[in-house]
């Protein structure tokens, strides 16, 4: 069980949140958490969206094709009674595309009402990203994801790029998909 340390001030984040540091009963040692991330892989490389805009992950179900459509966008779903279009994030950032397989998985993200699913190769986990961590030099963020990054970050040991739900789903390509 984790509690506030009362001694501390919280930092504020991004988006006016904090990086609430925490003590461990038994150690009484700092852990600093920060804003939700979920990870999620394509190619060899592990992404993150904050979790506030994440509404779900499935797995991919059935899919009603449109025609007309560019090759990215794959159709559109019966996601608890709203309909939704259903984009394959590889395809979008022109990377090659793969057969999709047990671990292929469909994230809902949403951002104010704009609410599209992409497909991605697998979801691995939840993790806190802290602020202070983010590195918002987009020089060691391939290009086809530059566009939509806010930068790379420490989640754990490892290095993920965030993605921008906003940018992402509002992106001119996203909403000129005619083929």
């Amino acid at each position: 069980m984790l509690q506030r340390n009362a001694g501390s001030q919280a930092q504020m984040g991004q988006q006016g949140r904090p990086d609430v540091q925490v003590t461990t009963p038994r150690t009484n040692e700092p852990v600093v958490t920060g804003e939700q991330y979920l990870v999620f892989s394509l190619l060899d490389r592990e992404f993150a969206i904050q979790a506030q805009y994440i509404q779900g992950v499935e797995r991919l179900a059935e899919v009603t094709v449109i025609p007309h459509v560019a090759d990215w966008v794959k159709g559109v779903i019966n996601l608890r009674g709203s309909i939704s279009s259903v984009v394959d994030l590889r395809a979008f950032l022109g990377l090659d595309s793969l057969p999709y397989d047990p671990r292929t998985r469909l994230l809902s993200v949403k951002y104010n009402e704009m609410l599209i699913c992409l497909v991605v190769d697998s979801v691995s986990e939840m993790v806190p990203v802290q602020t202070k961590t983010i590195d918002q030099d987009l020089r060691g963020i391939p290009q086809w994801a530059a566009t939509y990054s806010l930068g790379l970050a420490l989640a754990g040991k490892r290095q993920v790029i965030l993605l921008d739900a906003a940018r992402l789903l509002f992106a001119d390509k996203m909403h000129h998909y005619s083929a």
